[in-house]
C-alpha cells in the first residue's frame, strides 16, 4: 500500500529512509531523535550531522542510516507550536515536502515518517495529522513511493471526537462478537441507513432511512450479471463510472503493480483488503460493495469490527480511504 499507518518504534522500521524529527542544530536529542541516533550509533550519526552543520526549520538533510535497518535518515526540523500565528503550518508542510523531495532525488522506494512536531514541540495532534496526510496525498497523486506514518501509540491518532463517537455508536449498534453470534438466536434485521447529516464539519453521521439505502439494484440486473468474475465486474464498474485505472488505484491506495495483476488476469484472487479498497475507490453503494466482495469470495461480517467500521463509511457515502484508515487505526483495527 502506498500510504500505511503503523504502530512501531521508527528506529526499527526497515524502509529505505526514516525521517528524524530533528532540532535545527542536528544534535542528539530526546524522543524520536534520540531513538534514531541510538539505533544508528550516536557517535557515527553525530559525526555525519556535524559535517552538515544545521538544518533550518522546515528544511531537510540526509545522512546514512549506519546501524539502523534503514539505508538513510532524512533529518527535518519541525516548527515549535506558537498558537498557529507564526507560520507553523507552512513550515510543517515544508518538512514533509522537502523530506519527500530528498527521497525522490535519491531514488528511494519507501520512507517512514513520525508525526512531526506533535511531541514536545506542541503542535496539536489532529492538525499535525491533517498536514501530514494532506502532503502524502498530494505527493502520491504524481509519484510512486511507499510512505509509512509511524506512531508509537494509538493516542497520537486524533480523528476528532465527533467522528470517533459516531463510529463508536455504529459499532455498538451493529457489532456482534463471534461467540454471541453463535450462541444467540437470530438477530432482527438492522434498519437500513443511508440518510446522514453534514450539519457539522467532518464525515457523515448516519440516521435511519426506512426507505432503504441508495442505489439498490433490481433482481433483473443481478441475474444478468450473476456469472461475472471479480475482475470483470471491477473493469465494468470503472468504465461505467467514467474513471481511469490510475484514478482507481490511487484512490484505493494500492500499488500500480498489484492493480496490473488484477486487470491482466481474470482469475486473480485479491485479498479482502484489496477488494474493500477498490470498492471504496469506486464509491460503491453498500449493495454493490457486497456484490464485488462476493465475486472475490468474501463478505462483510457483523462479527468483524474492521468490517463494521468500513460498512459505516460505505453507508455514509464517505469514500476517503485515508480517513477510513485513520479511523481503523484509532480503533485498533488493521488498516486497508
Amino acid at each position: 500500500m502506498p500510504f500505511t499507518i503503523i504502530r512501531d518504534d521508527i528506529s526499527r522500521v526497515p524502509a529505505d529512509a526514516v525521517v528524524n524529527a530533528a532540532n535545527t542544530r542536528l544534535q542528539y536529542g530526546s524522543g524520536v531523535c534520540g531513538a534514531i541516533f541510538e539505533g544508528a550509533g550516536v557517535r557515527d550519526m553525530q559525526a555525519a550531522c556535524g559535517a552538515i552543520g544545521s538544518c533550518p526549520t522546515g528544511r531537510a538533510v540526509i545522512t546514512p542510516g549506519f546501524r539502523l535497518p534503514a539505508r538513510y535518515v532524512i533529518h527535518t526540523a519541525g516548527p515549535v507550536w506558537s498558537g498557529g500565528r507564526c507560520g507553523e503550518e507552512e513550515l510543517l508542510r515544508g518538512c514533509y515536502r522537502n523530506s519527500l523531495a530528498l527521497a525522490l532525488e535519491y531514488g528511494l522506494k519507501s520512507i517512514a515518517f513520525p508525526l512531526i512536531s506533535a511531541g514536545i514541540y506542541g503542535y496539536p495532534k489532529k492538525e499535525a495529522l491533517e498536514v501530514a496526510v494532506s502532503e502524502f496525498r498530494s505527493f502520491l497523486e504524481g509519484q510512486e513511493m511507499d510512505i509509512y506514518l509511524v506512531l508509537y501509540d494509538r493516542k497520537a491518532m486524533d480523528i476528532g471526537n465527533r467522528l470517533k463517537s459516531s463510529v463508536r455508536k455504529y459499532i455498538n449498534d451493529h457489532y456482534v462478537a463471534e461467540q454471541a453470534l453463535l450462541s444467540s438466536p437470530a438477530r432482527p434485521p438492522v434498519p437500513l441507513m443511508n440518510s446522514f447529516s453534514r450539519e457539522e464539519e467532518g464525515p457523515a453521521v448516519l440516521k435511519e432511512d426506512p426507505a432503504g439505502y441508495r442505489d439498490r439494484r433490481t433482481l433483473k440486473e443481478l441475474l444478468a450479471r450473476r456469472n461475472e468474475t471479480f475482475s470483470r465486474m471491477l473493469l465494468r464498474l470503472i468504465d461505467d463510472k467514467g474513471l481511469t485505472d490510475v484514478q482507481v488505484y490511487k484512490k484505493a491506495n494500492i500499488d500500480r503493480k498489484l492493480f496490473s495483476k488484477i486487470r491482466s488476469s481474470e482469475s486473480y484472487a485479491p485479498s479482502k483488503r484489496t477488494a474493500l479498497s477498490l470498492a471504496i475507490a469506486l464509491e460503491l453503494s453498500l449493495d454493490e460493495a457486497r456484490d464485488l466482495l462476493m465475486r472475490a469470495g468474501y463478505a462483510l461480517s457483523c462479527s468483524n469490527r474492521q468490517d463494521v467500521i468500513v460498512e459505516y463509511f460505505l453507508r455514509a457515502g464517505e469514500y476517503d480511504i485515508f480517513t477510513i484508515n485513520e479511523t481503523l487505526f484509532a480503533f485498533g483495527e488493521p488498516t486497508l
